[in-house]
């Protein structure tokens, strides 16, 4: 195994491990458990009460007070505050990214030197890599810590929607929050949006990096099999989440892909030659 699909194996374990580490800590056993004011514990009163009484606020200012409080609208809203508050960190996870890729070419360079596989080759190999990193001031695992970072706020208002048992008496568009979309609209949707989303993402490094590709299409799946699972809220949440995502990652990424469009359209024209 090259060095570089080493490292990108173990940055997406280490993604894994740390949103698995955050799934456990934030209280993931009392998701069945309905927030309130009265509930103990730091996670409950410091991310996830916090979280649903703003979802709460939102509800019945949309719809004019209590009693017709539009919580469907609110989990827009309010997804696309949060979604607002970590774009810094999503911002710098993508130039974490965009600086890996810069040095694919370099990083290929110095495996063709030290193809050997012997201990001290590939010793020599991870500290010229390292030097690597260090001349060009690129840390591997930097885009691992906006993901710990983001991962509370998200689980948070997952808990929100899922703990918040108004939500679940209410209604919005075609389908009750509370209940699986009946047509399958939100599920579907929210599959799609991933995909683009991950398309968007990963475009220009399939050849760099084959072993992500494959989540271009498995985590659209996963999507898909999760909202058919959980209520209609969620899904709703994970529909506005992508499409915000979508556009974030097109004004973020829209210099590379369409410098990324030209590259690829001589090839094309030479070829019809």
């Amino acid at each position: 195994m090259l060095l570089g699909g080493q490292s990108l194996k173990r940055r997406i374990w280490l993604g894994i491990a740390l949103v698995g580490l955050v799934t456990l800590l934030s209280g993931c056993t009392e998701i069945n458990q309905p927030i309130t004011d009265k509930s103990t514990g730091f996670w409950n009163q410091y991310i996830v009460y916090p979280l649903s009484w703003i979802i709460t606020y939102f509800a019945d200012l949309t719809g004019g007070g209590a009693a017709t409080a539009n919580y469907g609208l609110a989990i827009i809203i309010v997804t696309v505050l949060i979604r607002f508050a970590i774009l810094p960190l999503m911002i710098k996870q993508t130039k974490s990214s965009k600086a890996m890729q810069a040095l694919q070419p370099e990083m290929k360079k110095l495996r063709e030197k030290y193809s050997s596989k012997d201990q001290q080759t590939q010793q020599k190999l991870q500290q010229e890599t390292m030097a690597l990193f260090q001349t060009h001031g690129v840390n591997p695992l930097a885009g691992c810590f906006p993901l710990l970072v983001q991962m509370p706020i998200l689980i948070g208002f997952y808990h929100a929607i899922m703990r918040t048992e108004a939500i679940k008496e209410h209604a919005f568009l075609w389908f009750d929050l509370g209940e699986k979309d009946p047509f399958y609209i939100l599920p579907i949707v929210a599959g799609i949006t991933t995909f683009i989303q991950q398309k968007i993402m990963m475009a220009g490094t399939e050849n760099q990096n084959p072993q992500m590709a494959m989540m271009v299409w498995l985590m659209p799946i996963m999507i898909v099999v999760f909202a058919i699972t959980f209520p209609a809220a969620l899904s709703l949440y994970w529909v506005v989440g992508n499409i915000f995502m979508i556009i974030q990652s097109l004004l973020i990424k829209g210099p590379d892909l369409k410098a990324s469009a030209n590259a690829k359209t001589p090839q094309k024209a030479g070829a019809k030659k």
